[in-house]
Parts: C-alpha cells; sequence; structure tokens
C-alpha cells in the first residue's frame, strides 16, 4: 500500500492541449516540427508532389505546413493526374485570407519556359516547337507554351510563297532575340539549314566549270530572268537564254519551284556570280533550217517584235526576219509599221537576203503583190492626157508629189497649178492630205518617173488674154502690194500686172498708194511668161510709150518681176493641139 501512496495520480491527469509539457518542453517540440517544414519564397518555382484531386482543385504538398491548391483545369493537357505525381507549381501566396497556400501550375510553365528559352539563346541549343498558326510575314510558333514568332524570311533558304503548309506541324528552331520588354520571341528555322548548305555550296563551287550541266530549282522569278537554286548556290539564267525563240517573261515558259537543267555559261573570279543557259543545252534552229529556203522562197511566220524601222517576223523559234518599212509597200512615202502588221499577225513574206552563216534574214511583204510600175496596163492607164484622183503626199519648194495609187507617184510641179495665180510654194495651193484632181503630162515608166499638171484641166486663159489685153488697152486695176521697185496691181479676172516705181506716178505728182484703184494701161504683155506690165504716167504722158519687146526684161534700168518658171512639159504635142483647137474656135 505503500507504493500506491508514493504514485503521483496528477501527472496523468489531463488538463487541456499542450497542457502537462513545461515551457522547455515546448518549444523543444516546436522546433522539432518546423525542422520538418521547407522554407518557401513567394514568386518562385518549387516542385510539389500531388496528394488529392477532386472536381474542382488538385492538392499538392510542397512539404510546407500546409498543402497548396490548383485548379484542375490547369492540368488539361495532362491525360490524368493522380496522387503521387511530381508537378512544378508556381508560389503565388504562402497563406491567402483563408490561411490556404495559393499555388499555380500555369505560371510554373511559364516562368519554366522563359528559363529555358533564355538557355536556349544562350547555349545556342536547337529546340522543338508547334507551329500554331501564320500570321503577318511569318508563322507563330509554340516553344514551351510560350508563342515566338517566325519571320517567313527565316523559314528557308528559298523564299516561301505558301505557310499554311507548315500549320500543325513540328518544327526545329534556334532562339535568335528575347525582347523582354514586350514578351517577343524571334526564331528561325533557316540557320539549321544554312551550315549544311555551307558545305554543299562549298563543294559545288569548287568543282563548278564552264559547259557543266547542273540541276536547279527556280526560286525567283523577274523580268530580265530567274535565278536557279543550284543546292545552296544562286545562278542567274538570263532571258536571253531560256529559249531560241523571242519571250516578253520567264512567266511564259517556266514556273516558280520548277527543276530545270542549265549549263554554266559563265563565272566570275570569286564564284559569286554564276551565269546560266537552258537554250544552249539544244541546236541552233538556224542549223535545222530547211536546205530549200533561199531567195525569193515564200515563207510563213508570227510578227513577235514592231519597231519604227520595221517589223520581226519568226519562222521558227529563234529564226526571225526583218522586214523594213520600204519592203512593206510599193508606196514611196514611208509610213510607220504598225500601220501594216502588229505583234501577233501571222502572215506570209518574201526571203530578199539570207545569211545562214551570220544567221540574218531580210524579207518583204509588198512583193507578194505585183510591182505597179510593171503592170501591162501601166502604159495605157497613165497614157499623156489621162485625167485622176490622188493625194498630196508631200511638198516641195518646187512642186508636190500626188499618190495616185500605192506605189504610182507623180510630180506636180508649181509652175503646173494655176494658169493665172503666180504660186510661190505649192501651200499656198494645197497641203498635205488634200485631193487634187491632174492630167498626165509625162510618163516615164523605164525611170519611174510621171509628171502631171492641175492647170492643164483647163484651157489655156492665155490664149483669150492675149485679146483682152492688148498693148495700149486700158483697165482699172488696183494696187496690191509695193516695193522700191513697184507695185504688183490686181486685174480683172484675177490677173496680177505689174508697174515699176516711175510709172506710178499720177498727174499731180504724187505717187498711187496701196490699196488705190485707178486707170493703167498696158505697156507689155507676154502670154509664153505669162505676165503684164502697165502704167498709170502713161494716161497723161505721151513720152510714156509702151515696150516695143515683150521679152524685155528691164524697163528704164528698172528690174522688172521674174517670170514664173515655165513648166517642162510646156510644149507637149497635147498641149499643141489644145491651143490649135482653141485658135480655130476665135
Amino acid at each position: 500500500m505503500s507504493n500506491k501512496e508514493e504514485f503521483n495520480w496528477e501527472n496523468f491527469e489531463t488538463k487541456g492541449f499542450g497542457e502537462g509539457y513545461s515551457k522547455a518542453q515546448r518549444e523543444q517540440m516546436a522546433a522539432m516540427y518546423e525542422g520538418t517544414l521547407n522554407e518557401i519564397t513567394e514568386k518562385e518555382v518549387i516542385k510539389g508532389v500531388v496528394v488529392g484531386v477532386n472536381d474542382k482543385d488538385v492538392i499538392i504538398n510542397i512539404g510546407f505546413k500546409s498543402d497548396g491548391l490548383v485548379p484542375v483545369n490547369e492540368f488539361r493537357d495532362l491525360e490524368s493526374i493522380k496522387p503521387g505525381d511530381e508537378v512544378e507549381v508556381f508560389i503565388e501566396e504562402q497563406e491567402n485570407a483563408l490561411g490556404q497556400l495559393i499555388l499555380s501550375r500555369k505560371k510554373a510553365k511559364i516562368v519554366r519556359a522563359w528559363q529555358d528559352i533564355e538557355s536556349a539563346l544562350e547555349n545556342d541549343s536547337v529546340i522543338e516547337g508547334l507551329v500554331k498558326r501564320r500570321t503577318k510575314g511569318g508563322l507563330i510558333v509554340d516553344i514551351y507554351g510560350v508563342e515566338a514568332f517566325l519571320p517567313g524570311s527565316q523559314i528557308d533558304v528559298k523564299p516561301i510563297r505558301d505557310f499554311d503548309v507548315y500549320v500543325g506541324k513540328k518544327m526545329e528552331v534556334k532562339v535568335v532575340k528575347i525582347n523582354h520588354t514586350n514578351d517577343n520571341v524571334v526564331v528561325s528555322h533557316k540557320v539549321l539549314i544554312e551550315k549544311d548548305l555551307e558545305k554543299q555550296k562549298a563543294e559545288i563551287l569548287n568543282n563548278l566549270e564552264k559547259g557543266q550541266v547542273l540541276e536547279g530549282v527556280i526560286k525567283n522569278m523577274t523580268n530580265f530572268g530567274v535565278f536557279i537554286d543550284l543546292g545552296g548556290v544562286d545562278g542567274l539564267l538570263h532571258i536571253t537564254d531560256i529559249s531560241w525563240g523571242r519571250i516578253n517573261h520567264p512567266e511564259e515558259v517556266l514556273q516558280l519551284d520548277q527543276k530545270v537543267q542549265v549549263v554554266v555559261l559563265d563565272f566570275d573570279d570569286d564564284k559569286k556570280r554564276i551565269s546560266l543557259g537552258m537554250k544552249q543545252l539544244t541546236a541552233h534552229p538556224w542549223d535545222s533550217l530547211a536546205s530549200s529556203l533561199e531567195v525569193g522562197s515564200r515563207v510563213k511566220g508570227k510578227i513577235v517584235n514592231v519597231a519604227d524601222y520595221g517589223a520581226f517576223l519568226e519562222l521558227a523559234p529563234g529564226v526571225e526576219g526583218l522586214i523594213h518599212v520600204s519592203e512593206m509597200s510599193w508606196s514611196q512615202h514611208l509610213r510607220n509599221p504598225a500601220d501594216f502588221v502588229k505583234v501577233g499577225d501571222e502572215i506570209e513574206a518574201v526571203v530578199l537576203t539570207l545569211d545562214k552563216e551570220e544567221r540574218k534574214m531580210s524579207l518583204g511583204i509588198k512583193q507578194l503583190t505585183e510591182d505597179p510600175w510593171t503592170k501591162e496596163d501601166m502604159a495605157t492607164k497613165y497614157a499623156v492626157g489621162t485625167k485622176h484622183k490622188g493625194v498630196v503626199r508631200n511638198l516641195t519648194n518646187f512642186g508636190l508629189f500626188l499618190e495616185l495609187e500605192e506605189g504610182i507617184d507623180g510630180l506636180v510641179h508649181v509652175s503646173d497649178l494655176s494658169w493665172t495665180k503666180k504660186i510661190k510654194h505649192p501651200s499656198e495651193f494645197v497641203k498635205v492630205g488634200d485631193e487634187l484632181e491632174v492630167a498626165v503630162l509625162e510618163l516615164d515608166v523605164e525611170n519611174r518617173r510621171l509628171a502631171l499638171g492641175h492647170k492643164q484641166l483647163e484651157e489655156n486663159p492665155w490664149d483669150t488674154f492675149e485679146s483682152v489685153f492688148p498693148i495700149g488697152s486700158v483697165h482699172k486695176c488696183t494696187v496690191v502690194s509695193k516695193n522700191d521697185k513697184g507695185a504688183v496691181l490686181e486685174l480683172p479676172y484675177g490677173l496680177e500686172g505689174f508697174a515699176t516705181s516711175k510709172n506710178l506716178e499720177k498727174e499731180d505728182g504724187s505717187q498711187v498708194e496701196v490699196g488705190e484703184s485707178l486707170d493703167f494701161k498696158v505697156t507689155e504683155f507676154s502670154k509664153d511668161d505669162k505676165r503684164i506690165v502697165l502704167s498709170h504716167t502713161a494716161m497723161f504722158r505721151e513720152e510714156a510709150k509702151p515696150a516695143k519687146k515683150a521679152s524685155k526684161k528691164k524697163e528704164d534700168g528698172v528690174d522688172m518681176p521674174a517670170p514664173a518658171e515655165k513648166s517642162t512639159l510646156g510644149d507637149l504635142d497635147a498641149l499643141a493641139e489644145l491651143k490649135e483647137k482653141m485658135e480655130g474656135k476665135k
């Protein structure tokens, strides 16, 4: 019993939670508990273990005094999440208002992704990404959950025209730039293949030589040619070396991404510029021309170019002949070649010259029709005295050229335009393009010359004027103009006369002025020279006697106006007959 009395029952009585321990014991137990917990810092990534999963949250133990909660939707990228799985989470808050530890797997992934991206840039390492979509100028690639920009120029060493083919596919890239301010990452796939191409390029350049035939892919087209990728080395195929025929743009015969065979024409010492040819792989079409082709042969072709001086007719690709504008029409008046042909016309022509060695050929199309000067009816159709209508094509100081039909031109001398008017230049009478009626004065088929006259359509009125304006007859005249030699007078019937200064004196001693109409006496009449000289002074002075010789060129030391130039055809038989008829009527 003495033992029972010695036992202290108070030591085993419960007096409340934590009671029964001394202060030292409690501090010792708290230290032991704190030693089992991790030291954590907010806004950092830490690993944790899943201890539970419900419909809303995933419960994760990170070794802290309480477990953290992560929304279950942040694990959608995982097929299943179960207790025991280890995951990385981001500590947002150690303890919120409810005393809970707040974690985020989404933010942990973002932080870890940026760390991996920075490491990839620093170490120049290759990472795999998924092309999510295309955007302006390139593609958006998902790397570690971060959207990076892949410029179109960095997709491949050759230009890419269709970005959509990469969407949804995995692609290896390298990080080339990080902009932390905008959280922007730029990646490149091109850099991965450039190193391989450098080896291939060096091998091609070392073995490059003229005449070598290579296979390449058309990577770019311009209006002057195409650039061909020869396997890391680019060469230029000029438009003139694509085909023996004439083409306006490479796209007429070639396509982008097309595989072609080309021959090396030239390259510089540094082997940086390579000139390629395609047509050189086939024989020149001039070498396969038919042996029967010769001067005078008729050929067919297509007009491929029209210039100011003529047009080029393509008989076969690479075989062209020039049709000069002078060989397009028998007309002597050269016109624009575009008046006769246009690009694309399919026409027939005659070979005029042929040089197979120089590969040159001249053609003509007017030779397909008969030369109008050699026609059988030429002599009768344009016999002397026949009347025709033509178009004024050209004016000169001495006359005008009239086209009666294509290839048949005639000259109308200025003196054969009018019987009565003194015409100094044809432009006073007609203009280019006017239609004019004429009579044939002379025909020389051998020399292809035709003399025409317009005034010969009417009888020579000077035969009549001889009786109207005899010497001594008086007529009312108007002064048209004056100079230091005399004055030009307007006579009846539209004729012009001349009076020297000496014969313009009035009875009161004054001079006749321009515009005055007075009586004048005829002192000289020349039918051949078509000249009438008059005097007003002779109306009141006896000593002003008429000239004795009609052909006199000067009167009292004063030069008379030069006679109108006579037509070289004035003595033709046709005109003589006309004169006889007129005389017979008197």
